[in-house]
């Protein structure tokens, strides 16, 4: 979608703005299942989180009357009002994509059946604790920095040879009752060129198998990269979960100064 409708989204009536997301998320579907036939791959093994941070309710509201269910969310406190508001639609998922703070880590605890993001022992430590304490479990997968970018999250993955050094770390994991690996998650550099970004999933992928083949004991079977710009070569490269926001609800509201 370009970036003049994008922009557009924002002003159309609920009717209109349910039929053109409604639109624009079949249109990356559709995306993701012949990216996924491209390459050998069952595109039902595809899942489509579409990004809702610093939407509207109303926009959110349109999403979910397209039939949207899945939906990511980058900031604790931002998103609380937003579980909240749909608590009554039991079907919906609420995934949290983005860094997680340990002091913020209960926000998450009751609303949120995804966590796409942990990044320290410290995190995981505080989860499990909370966790435990509400006699819950949840699934999480271990956001790893495969480009070694300082303003990335995540746990250093960008030198193959140093891998072998996570794998201790991770071994700890496993007494963590509460929460339940499941793989892993990137965000690469920004690139205009999808293309670019190709060898970071690449490089998450050939992480995941080792890791798998290090600590069988743990699933390692998801992968969670992607985004509006890159996620059909991410679902080459077997993205499992893709993250896409305003290429379906248009573009992010300014924020107010």
């Amino acid at each position: 979608m370009g970036q003049s409708l994008r922009l557009q989204i924002r002003s159309l009536g609920l009717d209109d703005l349910v039929g053109v997301i409604h639109e624009n998320y079949e249109r990356v579907r559709e995306t993701i299942n012949l990216s996924a036939l491209r390459c050998g791959r069952n595109p039902a093994h595809v899942k489509l989180v579409v990004v809702s941070k610093a939407q509207t309710i109303t926009v959110i509201e349109a999403a979910v009357k397209a039939g949207i269910r899945v939906f990511g969310e980058n900031y604790p406190e931002e998103a609380i009002e937003k579980t909240q508001h749909f608590r009554a639609i039991k079907d919906i998922e609420w995934h949290m994509i983005g860094h997680l703070q340990s002091r913020k880590a209960r926000l998450i605890i009751d609303s949120f059946c995804y966590l796409h993001s942990l990044d320290s022992m410290h995190l995981a430590e505080k989860l499990n604790s909370l966790l435990s304490a509400n006699q819950k479990s949840l699934p999480v997968l271990l956001e790893m920095n495969v480009s070694g970018e300082e303003s990335k999250f995540g746990w250093p993955a960008w030198d193959e040879d140093r891998w072998i050094d996570l794998v201790p770390i991770f071994n700890e994991l496993i007494n963590y009752h509460q929460i339940k690996i499941s793989g892993l998650m990137t965000m690469p550099p920004f690139f205009e060129d999808s293309e670019k970004a190709r060898p970071y999933f690449i490089k998450l992928r050939k992480l995941s198998d080792f890791l798998a083949l290090k600590i069988p004991d743990m699933k390692w079977r998801e992968l969670s990269m992607g985004t509006s710009i890159d996620f059909a070569v991410a679902v080459e490269e077997g993205a499992t979960f893709v993250r896409v926001g305003q290429s379906i609800l248009g573009s992010r509201p300014a924020k107010s100064v």
